[in-house]
C-alpha cells in the first residue's frame, strides 16, 4: 500500500495492483502530456497531466465500487481501467484527436495496442483480464457506466481537476455526493433523489465550462495551429510517421515538429512555442451560417480545403489561414433515472434545466477562420463570400 497527496481529492490510496500499473511505462507516459492540451497559452496555471487525471479517476473509480458493494476481482478491473482508460491519447491530449481520426483511423479509446507488452503482463500477473480491460474502457461492459457514462467518474475528476488548476470557478461538482446516491442495479446506475441537486450541478459545469476553457478562442485557435503543423510534418500521410508521432509526448512532439523538414511546420510551431499566436478573422454563431453545411461530416481534410479557397482568395499564404469547425454539441442528456419514495422516473421528468442547458450549449458554438494579424481584414472579406456567412442583424449588433 502507497499513499499519494493529490490537490484535488487528498490522500489517494494505491494498492499492489495499482502501484504495479501506476508504474509502467504507458501511464508514466501521461506525465508528460497535458490534460487540457493548449489551455496553458490562456490559464497559466493549466499545467496538469493525463496522469494525475488518470489517478484522480480511480480514486472516484475506487469509492464507486465500495459503494455499490462490487466484488474485488470487479474493483480491481474498474479501478485498472480508470488508470488506464487515457493512455491511448496523443501528444496535447484532445488537440490531436483529430489526427489519430484522420491518420490511424481510431480514437483514444482504443487502448488495445496499448494493452499489449509490459502493460498487459502487469495486469494478468494481478489477474486482470486486457482484454475485458479495454472492453470496459471502450464502452461494451456491463461496468462501463462508472468510467463512461452520465454520471461517470472520468468527468467527475476532470471538472474538479480543470477547474482547479484554470481557476475558472465553473467546475464546483460535488463528486462524493453524487457517488453517494448512486444505486447500482440490475437496469444500470439510479440516482436517488437526495443526490438530484449535486447532478444539475455537473450538467450547469459541463455547460459553463465549455466556453470558458473547452472552446476559449485562444485554445481553438493554439489546437488549430498544432494540427496544421501537424499535417504539415507528416505531408502524404505515412501511417508509420504518424503512428511514431502520435504516440510521443508533449516535448518530444513539440522537438520533432521544430526540426521538421517542412518550413510551415517549423514557423507555426515556432509561433506557439513564442505565443506569437494567429488571431480570429471571423468567430460565428450558428445563426450566421448554413448549419446543415458545417454540422455534419467536416475533417481535417475539408477544413483544410476551405482554408486554403479563402487564402487563395484573399492572396495569403495557404499555412498563414485556418479554419475551425468544432462539432456542434450533442444533446446533453442524463439516462441515469431518479428513485424515490413512490417510483423511478426519467431525470429529465424531475428536472427541466436540462433543454434550457442544450439551447445555451447550441448558441455557443463557434465557427473562427483565424490568420496573421495583419490579414484578418482581407481574409475576413473572402472568408464570408466562401462560407457564405449572413451578415450580422442590427439586433445581432446590439450583444
Amino acid at each position: 500500500m502507497k499513499i499519494i497527496k493529490d490537490p484535488v481529492h487528498g490522500y489517494v490510496e494505491l494498492e499492489d495492483f495499482a502501484l504495479a500499473i501506476l508504474d509502467s511505462p504507458a501511464l508514466q507516459r501521461l506525465r508528460y502530456i497535458r490534460q487540457l492540451g493548449f489551455s496553458y497559452l490562456v490559464y497559466p496555471g493549466a499545467n496538469h497531466t493525463r496522469f494525475e487525471h488518470s489517478l484522480g479517476t480511480m480514486y472516484l473509480a475506487d469509492i464507486a465500487c465500495r459503494k455499490f458493494g462490487l466484488s474485488d476481482a470487479e474493483r480491481m478491473l474498474v479501478d485498472a481501467a480508470a488508470l488506464l482508460h487515457d493512455i491511448g491519447h496523443g501528444p496535447f491530449s484532445h488537440a490531436s484527436e483529430p489526427l489519430l481520426e484522420e491518420y490511424l483511423q481510431r480514437t483514444h479509446d482504443a487502448i488495445d495496442i496499448f494493452v499489449q507488452g509490459n502493460t498487459g503482463e502487469i495486469l494478468q500477473q494481478h489477474g486482470l483480464d486486457p482484454g475485458d480491460l479495454c472492453s470496459l474502457v471502450n464502452g461494451h461492459h456491463p461496468l462501463s457506466g462508472l468510467i463512461h457514462g452520465d454520471l461517470d467518474v472520468d468527468r467527475m475528476d476532470y471538472l474538479l481537476r480543470d477547474a482547479y488548476y484554470t481557476g475558472a470557478p465553473y467546475g464546483a461538482v460535488d463528486a462524493q455526493r453524487l457517488i453517494r446516491n448512486m444505486v447500482q442495479t440490475d437496469d444500470g446506475i439510479v440516482l436517488d433523489e437526495n443526490g438530484i441537486n449535486a447532478a444539475e450541478s455537473l450538467l450547469i459545469a459541463r455547460t459553463l465550462m465549455r466556453p470558458a476553457v473547452y472552446f476559449h478562442h485562444v485554445s481553438r485557435i493554439g489546437e488549430s495551429m498544432f494540427q496544421l503543423a501537424m499535417a504539415e510534418h507528416l505531408g502524404g500521410g505515412n501511417r508509420d510517421a504518424a503512428e511514431g508521432l502520435l504516440h510521443m509526448d508533449d516535448a518530444a512532439c513539440i522537438q520533432a515538429l521544430r526540426s521538421s523538414h517542412s518550413p510551415a511546420a517549423r514557423m507555426i510551431i515556432e509561433r506557439i512555442y513564442q505565443r506569437r499566436l494567429y488571431k480570429r478573422a471571423i468567430y460565428i454563431g450558428r445563426e450566421q451560417v448554413n448549419a446543415t453545411a458545417f454540422f455534419t461530416e467536416m475533417n481535417l481534410g475539408k477544413n483544410r480545403a476551405l482554408a486554403e479557397a479563402i487564402a487563395q482568395g484573399a492572396g495569403v499564404e495557404p499555412d498563414t489561414v485556418l479554419i475551425d469547425i468544432p462539432p456542434f454539441p450533442r444533446e446533453m442528456s442524463m439516462g441515469v433515472r431518479v428513485k424515490n419514495q413512490h417510483a423511478t422516473v426519467n431525470f429529465e421528468e424531475i428536472s427541466p434545466r436540462i433543454r434550457t442547458l442544450n439551447e445555451t450549449r447550441r448558441e455557443q458554438w463557434r465557427l473562427g477562420v483565424y490568420t496573421l494579424p495583419e490579414q484578418r481584414e482581407a481574409v475576413a472579406e473572402v472568408a464570408a463570400d466562401v462560407l457564405h456567412i449572413k451578415k450580422p442583424t442590427w439586433q445581432d449588433t446590439l450583444f
